[in-house]
């Protein structure tokens, strides 16, 4: 196990609250928060990462109640990735940061959106969002 790894689970994190066996001295997030989420069966709430001075959407991560402390601590987005079960903090390896300018919660409290700043690209395919690359047919 890695040191942001945490146990086995296919399904996810465990919310609300930082989830059992999570990194030792991981925060916990503001209770008047954690109460207020609307999070899905595995306990992740979608967090739609965009550009704060050009409205540019430039992705969808997911976000537990811990990786929702550490963005709003850290100043740096921190997701949970489904298919690696472990947290990413944006940009550690391939520099692409993204340096928090605000968060705000949707009016149903089961979406969250990171206003930020982002440095370089934003998706891993070295795009600079995620939605650049299908754009999908309207019908006429």
């Amino acid at each position: 196990m890695t040191g942001n790894a945490l146990p086995s689970n296919p399904t996810g994190p465990r919310s609300p609250g930082a989830v059992s066996g999570a990194p030792s001295g991981c925060g916990r997030l503001d209770p008047a928060i954690a109460a207020r989420l609307k999070r899905d069966a595995d306990g992740l709430v979608p967090a739609i990462a965009q550009q704060y001075d050009t409205g540019e959407v430039l992705m969808l991560g997911w976000m537990d109640d811990e990786a929702l402390h550490r963005t709003l601590t850290t100043g740096r987005c921190t997701y949970w990735s489904r298919s690696r079960r472990e947290y990413w903090v944006k940009g550690d390896t391939s520099g692409h940061v993204q340096h928090v300018k605000s968060v705000a919660l949707d009016c149903d409290a089961d979406t969250l959106l990171v206003k930020v700043d982002q440095v370089g690209a934003a998706c891993h395919t070295g795009d600079r969002t995620c939605f650049d690359a299908d754009v999908l047919p309207l019908a006429k």
